[in-house]
């Protein structure tokens, strides 16, 4: 009869976006457009490099799997979110929680990388065009698109170990629409200060490193550009425009979430990170608005994707006339 009163916990219930049963099909109408935007934008993206010999480069072979990352960023959390506007009682699993944290940090973590993969081909294609297609060989680029898979296994699977044996008595609500790791630690049945610290310390060490390499290798490539003529530098300097863009978009939030705060995280045993974390709206935009944005910057910055594009759909049009 000595046993814990506490059971432990199987399920978490998501507090969602709102609480006002009112605004659910509403939300349900929108999240589920900018889903299937978000799907057409980054399967076009994929379709066209692949299908258009002209865009068999490394540019584009790096920029179709940053498309492909971005509907895994958009779909670990999305459909279930859209699924539960549906619903007033919002659960999930406790393993399907696990398995929502794994594969957010898993492909953030990964994304981050790939856009310091995608940095380092415009700097060869831009400071060393002589020696591109030598540096630049297919077994390279697979290996940059292999190595952010490797770095995001290695920091989802250090994140989750941070979690996996907590223990979990109750409550049980995360005030989020997906299992966010900062949410669900704080709900441990224990003392979680320190795995807070690491947590935090983990995420913003990836983020802050990934965004100083691409903030130094953006500023060589900017001033080799800025040393050439303007009209041989044109067409990189759109490329360029394109980039940063995504880069500005996506390490906002992580920059924000992660690291402007963990220096008073440090120093502050009051933990006001939770706080931050639990900000839907950031939330919605590195798992919503970027994975939406970034086919958009990409095809309206980039000529050869819109000839691709208008190329593609000629063949469509021209193929179901004859049929």
């Amino acid at each position: 009869m000595n046993e814990t009163n506490h059971s432990r916990v199987t399920e978490f219930v998501l507090l969602g976006l709102s609480r006002s049963q009112e605004r659910q099909p509403f939300l349900f109408l929108i999240f589920s457009l900018l889903y299937l935007a978000i799907l057409l934008g980054n399967f076009l993206i994929i379709l066209t490099v692949t299908s258009d010999s002209r865009l068999h480069t490394p540019m584009y072979f790096l920029l179709a799997n940053l498309s492909l990352i971005d509907i895994c960023v958009a779909s670990f959390a999305t459909p279930k979110m859209i699924a539960d506007f549906l619903v007033e009682h919002k659960t999930i699993s406790f393993e399907a929680c696990l398995a929502q944290i794994f594969f957010v940090h898993l492909f953030a973590g990964g994304e981050m990388v790939l856009l310091v993969s995608m940095v380092y081909d415009r700097y060869v294609a831009i400071c060393k065009p002589l020696h591109y297609t030598t540096i630049m060989n297919w077994r390279v680029c697979i290996t940059l698109v292999l190595i952010p898979w490797c770095v995001g296994f290695i920091h989802t699977t250090s994140q989750l170990a941070f979690t996996v044996n907590l223990p979990f008595c109750g409550p049980n609500q995360v005030d989020s629409f997906f299992c966010d790791l900062p949410l669900v630690t704080k709900l441990a049945c224990t003392d979680t200060y320190v795995i807070s610290l690491l947590i935090v310390a983990d995420s913003g060490l990836l983020s802050l490193s990934s965004f100083l390499l691409l903030v130094v290798s953006y500023t060589v490539i900017l001033i080799t550009v800025r040393s050439h003529s303007s009209a041989s530098t044109a067409k990189a300097r759109s490329t360029l425009t394109a980039h940063i863009t995504v880069v500005t978009l996506f390490f906002g939030p992580c920059i924000f979430i992660y690291v402007l705060f963990f220096g008073p995280c440090v120093l502050i045993y009051a933990w006001p990170f939770k706080s931050f974390a639990s900000n839907k709206v950031l939330a919605v935009f590195y798992t919503v608005i970027t994975p939406l944005l970034n086919p958009v910057i990409y095809t309206l910055r980039n000529q050869k994707m819109q000839e691709a594009m208008k190329k593609l759909r000629f063949q469509n049009v021209s193929s179901t006339q004859n049929f």
